[in-house]
């Protein structure tokens, strides 16, 4: 009788293993997932590795173009991580700022924004129907980068002020917010910059999702930017033509779908696993902008599906850590801020991946931290940096940060006797 029943409960231990293993997995995710600093350490984490990844594939993307036009194929890759190079720094600067700082950065960023947007349309440039560019010697600007950030804080911090007043009174709360959006909106419209104008958008309705907008209110302004959209894309031709060559690409694959379809025959030959680093084809002047707006096109291409599910689940996380950023405290700056910077982020990721693998419109608009220039890799780890500030304040956070003892910046300090005393 013994025998038997021993026998029964080792029958019932071997079903109940895969149950119980599954059991203690999730109970150990979630206990990762509830200490103080995982927010920051999934931003730093996430953030270093796409920007690794960029600078790989921009020196693969650009290699070609770069030596037919400048006679070495590292130029681009060169002036790239130097801007990565300035943008970590900038990053580590932002994480030590105080959340104060953002505040009053707001407006003055807000207002340099729109004076460098309303010079482009007299001394900028014009490149692919759009006008976005304002060149000083070697530099490139492109305003509407650092436009994106200044809404966000500039967005949050009228937001929030109302909100701490208790003066939510949606007529009187758009009144500054709104004529503010109208006019970034309009300023990059009139330099033909759809795209951009479009994540512009995306920040304004989160700013308003956050703060919790009347739904009738909420519907009704992205009934009118979904207006604004179509209209723009009426009067211009080529967007029209980029609206026909996206619902059929391969109808005219050597005229308005030649860059769809190049992407998706480079998606499409990577496969599982790639071809592998440095062995695109379609980089051998095929693919249009394979360095920038297309990427991830060249990455399918080399690294396959798995590369493409790696860089998805990175922006994923990346979007985690700030919205947990933003769920964790009850400053509503920081709140709305940190939502706007994950709007702004996880959704031209979203746009530009939609746009290379064929379910949405291809705008023009770059990868996040992976696609080359500087205009727009600054101001995203400028944004990072922020984020990294706020999640230090989280509950424990300080405390954590603490009890782990100096940082590598200070223990290398330290080694060379340069470290602060007293």
């Amino acid at each position: 009788m013994t025998t038997t029943s021993g026998a029964g409960e080792r029958a019932r231990r071997a079903q109940e293993g895969p149950v119980s293993w599954g059991r203690e997995q999730f109970g150990v995710l979630r206990d990762l997932l509830d200490r103080p600093l995982t927010s920051y350490y999934l931003i730093i984490g996430c953030s270093s590795l796409l920007l690794a990844l960029g600078l790989m594939m921009v020196l693969s993307a650009s290699s070609i173009e770069a030596l037919q036009l400048t006679g070495s194929p590292f130029s681009w890759f060169i002036k790239q991580s130097f801007s990565a190079a300035l943008g970590l720094l900038l990053m580590w600067v932002c994480s030590r700022l105080p959340h104060k700082f953002f505040k009053w950065a707001g407006y003055p960023l807000m207002a340099l924004s729109i004076l460098a947007l309303v010079m482009v349309l007299f001394i900028g440039s014009s490149e692919l129907g759009a006008q976005r560019w304002i060149y000083i010697g070697s530099l490139t600007i492109q305003p509407s980068e650092p436009a994106k950030l200044g809404l966000a804080l500039w967005g949050a911090d009228i937001l929030a002020r109302r909100a701490r007043m208790g003066r939510i009174e949606w007529r009187q709360l758009l009144l500054p917010l709104l004529p503010g959006v109208a006019l970034l909106a309009v300023l990059v419209m009139l330099g033909r910059d759809l795209g951009t104008t479009l994540v512009l958008m995306m920040i304004f309705l989160a700013l308003l999702w956050v703060v919790g907008a009347p739904i009738k209110l909420f519907g009704g302004i992205l009934s009118v930017v979904v207006f604004a959209a179509l209209v723009m894309i009426w009067v211009e031709p080529y967007r029209l033509d980029r609206i026909t060559s996206f619902l059929a690409p391969w109808d005219d694959p050597q005229g308005d779908g030649y860059q769809a379809v190049q992407g998706q025959i480079a998606m499409g030959s990577g496969g599982w696993f790639g071809l592998g680093l440095g062995a695109s084809r379609q980089k051998w002047n095929w693919l249009p902008h394979g360095e920038s707006d297309f990427i991830f096109s060249i990455l399918g291409e080399e690294l396959g599906l798995m590369g493409t599910l790696a860089v998805v689940a990175l922006f994923g996380l990346l979007g985690y850590a700030g919205l947990r950023v933003a769920s964790r405290t009850t400053d509503p700056f920081i709140r709305l801020s940190s939502a706007a910077v994950v709007a702004w982020v996880a959704g031209q990721a979203i746009v530009n991946m939609g746009a290379v693998i064929g379910i949405l419109p291809i705008t023009g608009i770059p990868l996040p931290l992976v696609s080359y220039g500087g205009s727009a890799l600054l101001p995203t780890l400028a944004a990072l940096g922020m984020l990294l500030s706020f999640a230090k304040r989280e509950p424990g956070a300080r405390e954590a940060l603490a009890a782990r003892g100096p940082g590598p910046v200070v223990r290398a300090l330290s080694w060379l006797g340069l470290q602060r005393r007293g």
